[in-house]
């Protein structure tokens, strides 16, 4: 005769550590992963390809933003450049936290970009512009308002492309 049942701790003979002393694993929720208990949820954001799709995105973002440079003046090139800006930003947060969510990876963007445009009220970025092309092209020199509602505009791309992707996949 067997003594009292006494917990299982994670050996060989009992791989899965249940308190009962069985070896059977848990099922898995069925259905489509919204349909599960977040508990349940398997991330199924593979870090290596988001950051190749985000590293991709990233220089396309570029490359369009340079083609509306050279091929567009005006309010549009102004405030494409701003929303791609904001996009640019999104793929490099998307590359650095594969996982975020779309919301998170958008709203950081979005920040972001307007920390930017309010840190030109100081001036320092023109500072910095008058002696770098490149800090002309990350930072800018003057402070516009609407530049804000160009940035929320890719804000609102950078999140539901990350949602159109996560639904595809």
């Amino acid at each position: 005769m067997r003594g009292p049942a006494r917990p299982c701790r994670q050996t060989a003979a009992c791989p899965a550590g249940r308190a009962d002393g069985s070896t059977a694993r848990r099922p898995r929720p069925a259905g489509p992963p919204e349909a599960r208990p977040p508990s349940a949820r398997v991330s199924a954001v593979r870090p290596a390809a988001a950051r190749a799709v985000a590293a991709g995105a990233a220089v396309v973002t570029v490359a369009a933003g340079l083609a509306v440079r050279a091929g567009a003046d005006g309010a549009f090139a102004k405030y494409a450049g701003s929303a791609l800006y904001t996009v640019l930003l999104g793929a490099l947060v998307a590359f650095c936290a594969p996982r975020a969510r779309p919301a998170a990876v958008a709203s950081t963007a979005l920040g972001l970009s307007w920390a930017v445009e309010f840190a030109q009220l100081t001036g320092v970025p023109a500072q910095w512009s008058a002696h770098s092309t490149a800090a002309r092209l990350v930072l800018g020199t003057t402070f516009d308002a609407p530049d804000l509602l160009g940035y929320g505009v890719g804000a609102a791309c950078v999140w539901a492309l990350l949602r159109a992707g996560r639904r595809h996949r």
